[in-house]
C-alpha cells in the first residue's frame, strides 16, 4: 500500500504546471481531459517528484469556496514537504527561479529545513540530510 496522490487546489492548471515543473523540477505524469461530477470540462493534471511514488494532483478551483482555499489549503501551517537529495543546490536553484522563502535554514532534529511558498501562497518545507 502507498499514498498515490495528494490533491492540491490551484488558480489554473498551465501556470501551475509551470511552476512544479519549471521551478520545482517534478515531472508531468499526466495532463489529461476529463469532466466535473455535473459534466463540465476539466483536466486531471498531475505532477511528481522524479522517482517518487506520490503526486500532486493540480486541481483548478471550482467555485468561490474552493477559489478562497488557494493558497492557504492548511491554514497558513507547512502542509507540503519536499525532500531533496543537495539541501544547498535545490534552495540556491529556488531562490535564484524566484521563489519566496518565510524561512531560512536552519537544522532540526530531522534534518536541514527551509519554509517557502508555492506559487499560490500555500507553505512548504525544503527538507535535506541531517548536517554532522
Amino acid at each position: 500500500m502507498h499514498l498515490d496522490l495528494v490533491s492540491l487546489i490551484v488558480d489554473d492548471y498551465d501556470p501551475a504546471i509551470a511552476f512544479f515543473t519549471g521551478v520545482l523540477g517534478f515531472d508531468l505524469i499526466e495532463d489529461s481531459p476529463s469532466l466535473t461530477n455535473d459534466g463540465r470540462p476539466k483536466r486531471w493534471v498531475v505532477v511528481r517528484p522524479p522517482g517518487a511514488v506520490t503526486g500532486v494532483l493540480l486541481a483548478r478551483a471550482d467555485g468561490s469556496e474552493q477559489r478562497a482555499r488557494v493558497g492557504d489549503q492548511t491554514a497558513g501551517r507547512v502542509g507540503f514537504f519536499l525532500r531533496v537529495d543537495d539541501f544547498d543546490a535545490a534552495h540556491e536553484r529556488l531562490l535564484k527561479a524566484g521563489v519566496t522563502f518565510v524561512r531560512e535554514p536552519r537544522q532540526e532534529p530531522y534534518g536541514r529545513v527551509a519554509v517557502f511558498l508555492d506559487l499560490a501562497g500555500n507553505r512548504w518545507d525544503l527538507l535535506g540530510e541531517q548536517t554532522r
